[in-house]
């Protein structure tokens, strides 16, 4: 595998690990999330379910194992109430937007066109249940935040 090659497989990789924590996340939002926007929630879910699988398709397309979901994440904040599960669906959406930026600029042709269908449909989902937009959604800096201290990410515990 090409150094080039290499970086998109790392892109897609860490796209993938962000699939899974969108996934875990929803799975939160949706037990918190009041009646009116449990439909969204639903479809926020499945989206990223879909984009996952094809995510573990495209890795072991092109002979990588994929990154294995985590049993379990720390969220950024406790989720205790529907306002707090809003919350955090625009912060996992935001998380996904970023890392669908990074591969953007590392993929090519195809996979570069997917990758900014998924970084915009984030955007979107982010701005629907945010409320609001930034001026370039995944890319922190120019959002005035530092992804490394904004809380935006669902990690793994384990």
């Amino acid at each position: 595998m090409s150094e080039s090659n290499g970086g998109e497989l790392t892109a897609l990789q860490a796209a993938l690990a962000a699939e899974h924590a969108a996934v875990y996340g929803y799975g939160v939002v949706g037990g918190r999330i009041g009646a009116g926007r449990r439909t969204e929630a639903q479809s926020g879910y499945d989206a990223h379910r879909v984009r996952r699988d094809a995510l573990v398709r495209e890795v072991r397309g092109l002979g990588a194992e994929p990154v294995a979901a985590s049993a379990a994440y720390a969220l950024p904040f406790p989720v205790a109430d529907a306002a707090a599960a809003v919350r955090l669906a625009a912060e996992l959406e935001e998380r996904v937007a970023g890392v669908y930026s990074d591969l953007v600029r590392a993929a090519g042709d195809q996979r570069r066109r997917e990758a900014a269908g998924a970084l915009r449909e984030a955007a979107v989902r982010a701005v629907r249940w945010r409320g609001g937009s930034v001026a370039f959604p995944g890319l922190a800096e120019r959002a005035g935040t530092d992804a490394a201290t904004s809380g935006v990410s669902v990690t793994p515990t384990a």
